[in-house]
């Protein structure tokens, strides 16, 4: 079974992610590999937005 989308969480890790890419120390592999995870997160709280913004137009 699949845990429900946690927005508040998935916004933490996308402002880690930001720490690590403006982080000099962070070689340029490790920026594609986050770079690539921040899209997924992305598109998961978008998801998340447009389901509760219809959830809400429905009331």
């Amino acid at each position: 079974m699949t845990e429900p989308f946690d927005y508040a969480k998935a916004v933490e890790e996308l402002e880690a992610i930001a720490a690590k890419v403006e982080d000099p120390k962070t070689g340029i592999g490790d920026i594609d590999k986050y770079m690539k995870r921040s899209q997924e997160l992305l598109e998961a709280c978008r998801a998340y937005l447009r389901g509760a913004r219809e959830s809400l137009d429905q009331k």
